[in-house]
């Protein structure tokens, strides 16, 4: 599946499971304003735009990356599993996704929720799982 930028410089190809994830986290809040809803994926490249990526360590074990020109949020990438976790909103056929689960769920604000049934996962059992 196709992702692009809000400029279009950057596009990459995704293959992914079709399921998205929220993350209530303070850094991803910070980053993106709110809960960060996200696609975990199997394969991800580049097709153009490279020089376009910006990347910045946000923590010891993962990156977040952002175009240089428009300012879109393009990935996280975490490094010990090298996994790349896409925004939901950039892929072109977001309708087609099942809402999984919500990490961080201790942290979440209680200025919303969502009505879906997932499953949540404090930040203890999400180091766990993903050995951060």
């Amino acid at each position: 599946m196709r992702a692009t930028c809000l400029c279009e410089s950057v596009v990459l190809d995704v293959e992914h499971s079709g399921e998205f994830d929220a993350c209530h986290c303070g850094m991803c809040r910070k980053w993106g304003g709110g809960p960060y809803l996200a696609v975990h994926c199997k394969s991800y490249s580049v097709v153009s735009g490279e020089k376009s990526i910006s990347v910045f360590d946000s923590s010891e074990w993962g990156q977040r990356g952002f175009c240089a020109n428009c300012g879109t949020h393009l990935f996280y990438h975490l490094k010990p599993a090298n996994e790349y976790i896409v925004p939901l909103g950039l892929l072109q056929s977001e309708n087609e996704f099942t809402f999984k689960q919500q990490i961080f769920i201790d942290k979440k604000p209680n200025t919303y929720a969502f009505s879906n049934e997932t499953v949540s996962l404090t930040e203890q059992q999400v180091f766990e799982k993903f050995g951060t």
